[in-house]
């Protein structure tokens, strides 16, 4: 896979792409990441890559033609899909890291100060955003899909088979783990987790998570589908809870 980013400040991403498992499929071919900034295709002394608005308002926005020059210099790589990392956009999600994961090349757009000239927008193929809230600059952003998309391809992760379970994987929360001690501070783990009996386990793990999605993102669970076995299970978890003290 490989990745390309339009960013003012390089250092920011490459602190960061060397580190742990990302780290390790860099070094191994796996992953490459380029970063490139629009700096570089400036044409004035203080290599100025923003300016004032049109019409007025406070802050820089940033120039378009620097940012097409940097992704035109990236094309001799060959195509990429283009992505402007905004606050002002569609929000991030497993399905997206599933659908970018697929992809051959990848090249995310990194804002600064007031945000982007409008044209910009018709450089990129689309928009993503990690949430309501706004950053600093969209390198935060860039790590975290970068990261989000590469632990799904071949020889990123050690073991395969925990991707199926972990949190969103298939619209749900992941079910709680534990771990040693089996007792701490008079919590304990639950018996079912050391009985022995997967098929126990399994259904334990299935139903906390449906119970833990339903708590905590209620958004998610309307979502979901319940079959006749999910049901019984969330009546089970709710009677265990009414029959606590």
């Amino acid at each position: 896979m490989r990745y390309q980013v339009v960013t003012l400040f390089p250092e920011l991403v490459e602190a960061a792409i060397n580190v742990g498992l990302l780290g390790k499929a860099v070094a191994a071919g796996v992953v490459q990441v380029t970063c490139i900034s629009p700096r570089r295709f400036t044409t004035d002394r203080h290599q100025s890559v923003d300016d004032t608005p049109y019409g007025g308002g406070s802050g820089m926005v940033l120039s378009v033609e620097p940012i097409a020059k940097a992704l035109e210099a990236l094309e001799a790589e060959g195509p990429s899909h283009r992505v402007l990392l905004t606050p002002a956009a569609a929000r991030f999600d497993q399905a997206a890291v599933r659908r970018l994961s697929a992809l051959p090349s990848l090249t995310l757009v990194c804002g600064r100060y007031e945000g982007f000239d409008e044209r910009v927008r018709g450089l990129v193929n689309e928009e993503l955003s990690l949430g309501d809230f706004v950053l600093n600059g969209g390198e935060i952003a860039a790590l975290a899909i970068i990261e989000a998309t590469a632990r799904l391809l071949p020889n990123v992760i050690g073991n395969s088979r925990s991707l199926d379970e972990e949190s969103h994987a298939e619209g749900l929360l992941e079910y709680p783990q534990y771990t040693r001690p089996r007792s701490f501070r008079g919590q304990e783990v639950p018996a079912v987790l050391l009985s022995g009996d997967h098929g126990r386990i399994a259904r334990w793990r299935r139903r906390e998570a449906l119970a833990k999605t339903r708590r905590m993102r209620p958004d998610l669970f309307a979502q979901l589908s319940l079959d006749a076995t999910d049901r019984a299970l969330l009546a089970e978890h709710d009677g265990e809870a009414e029959d606590k003290p």
